[in-house]
């Protein structure tokens, strides 16, 4: 069994703690957080530290720690935990700041482990079908991309912690929310060329942008547009992304992008769709993308290879978001290297 411990005990912990109480060969052995108060839930279960160096120093067996504070401390524990020679799963965003994330890479490279990040959008059940489709070439030549997230983060949520809305610890809608949105876009459509922008602060009162809009050029040539808003009243009402091409145009969306809302794709016949759409409806979220990545780690591990969504991954859509919020501010086009 690969142990695994679980540092931060907010909310996507639970996600984590699930994930690996589901996983097939993953154990949980270790939480830590800096607030007794989120441990006490653990008392009697599994062993329980305010300090995350103490935990690994008296936990060797501690195989992989699952990274969950807030996104502004992900570099300076990833080191650490690089430098006890554990492995590695951060959530999302991987960092802040692109210096964060490349040094991330770095430290675990230099120490021999492994680091994932937590991108589990990917692994919804009609958005492995869409990635099919396009790897087998069905679209043709791509036209173009929308990636949108319409969601509601009113201003009580943002008071919940002092570190919500914050540039230091948090970031805006984009970093935040967005970002497994625009994981699939770059995943489906590869890599950004140019982009440019515009970013506000309308609703909210924090710190950084509630929304958020951005036209992009792929490498490949194709277009895209980007929407990302927490300012949706009363609720969230989308999340979507879709794709164009010469010879398909597909669209998966719903609250959360999980259901097939256009699928013409070129000798596609309407039986297959139809078919294939019950077969999404009938299952939409599938395994969930959590316990897919904690699975995949501990295959990872026993195999010695890289994980399925590497640090590499991960920083590819920091970088977008980074271009993203530099020509919103300067008001000029920005070249992504």
């Amino acid at each position: 069994m690969i142990k695994f411990a679980v540092v931060g005990m907010g909310h996507i912990a639970k996600k984590h703690i699930e994930a690996i109480e589901k996983a097939e060969g993953a154990v949980l052995t270790a939480v830590c957080d800096t607030n007794p108060e989120r441990l006490r839930d653990f008392d009697g279960k599994v062993k329980t530290y305010t300090d995350m160096e103490t935990m690994l120093r008296e936990n060797e067996d501690i195989d992989v720690v699952n990274i969950c504070v807030p996104s502004g401390l992900h570099a300076k524990l990833t080191k650490i935990v690089a430098e006890h020679k554990r492995h590695i799963i951060v959530e999302k965003p991987m960092a802040l700041k692109l210096e964060d994330a490349e040094e991330m890479i770095r430290v675990a490279k230099e120490n021999k482990v492994k680091l994932a990040v937590v991108h589990p959008n990917r692994f919804r059940p009609a958005i492995q079908k869409l990635k099919e489709k396009m790897e087998q070439g069905a679209f043709g030549k791509l036209s173009h991309a929308n990636a949108t997230v319409r969601w509601n983060r009113n201003q009580a949520y943002y008071d919940q912690a002092a570190w919500r809305g914050t540039k230091e610890f948090d970031g805006g809608v984009l970093m935040n929310q967005a970002i497994h949105n625009l994981d699939l876009l770059l995943w489906l459509m590869g890599p950004v060329e140019a982009v440019q922008a515009m970013a506000a602060t309308r609703l909210r009162n924090i710190e950084t942008e509630d929304v958020a809009a951005a036209v992009v050029q792929f490498k490949n040539g194709a277009l895209g547009v980007i929407e990302a808003a927490t300012t949706i009243y009363p609720k969230n009402l989308e999340e979507s992304i879709a794709i164009f091409g010469e010879k398909a145009s597909v669209k998966i969306g719903g609250r959360t992008a999980n259901f097939i809302e256009t699928w013409d794709i070129e000798g596609v016949s309407e039986e297959e769709r139809e078919k294939l759409i019950d077969e999404i409806n009938s299952d939409p979220f599938g395994k969930p993308g959590h316990q897919w990545i904690i699975e995949d780690m501990v295959q990872a591990i026993q195999e010695d290879r890289e994980p399925i969504i590497t640090g590499e991954d991960g920083i590819a859509p920091v970088k977008l978001i980074l271009a993203i919020l530099e020509s919103a501010e300067t008001g000029k086009r920005v070249l992504l290297s």
